[in-house]
């Protein structure tokens, strides 16, 4: 019929997102892990001078000591979590803290949950 356009074009479907890249082994000064377009999960210490990044969320299960950037794409909502935040620098979405400033009473002994907040981090106790 006039008017009916029927192309031969395949219809597709987005793709599932990504698992978690995991990693399972300490990570020394200088090493980089990337998971791009995931989130990461650590279950192994991170050192002094060692990076993190992950477009999603980062997930860390050990002694988180070096630098870890969650929402590397742009992603604001991404999120760190941490079992013993040691950390050089932390990042999400490009906006950056440094460590130098102790943290608040009772964050430095637990695990902790990094946050976006307008155009600072936020650190919050879990549990």
């Amino acid at each position: 019929p006039r008017g009916l356009n029927l192309s031969r074009r395949k219809l597709t479907q987005p793709l599932p997102p990504l698992p978690p890249l995991v990693v399972d082994r300490p990570l020394r000064s200088g090493q980089q892990v990337y998971a791009r377009e995931r989130d990461l999960i650590v279950l192994a210490l991170v050192s002094h001078g060692a990076e993190v990044m992950a477009d999603g969320h980062i997930h860390l299960y050990a002694p988180m000591r070096g630098r870890a950037h969650a929402g590397k794409a742009g992603n604001a909502d991404a999120r760190i979590f941490c079992h013993r935040l040691e950390a050089q620098v932390l990042a999400i979405a490009g906006i950056h803290r440094t460590m130098d400033e102790p943290l608040a009473a009772g964050l430095d002994a637990g695990a902790v949950m990094v946050r976006l907040a307008g155009e600072h981090l936020e650190i919050e106790p879990l549990g």
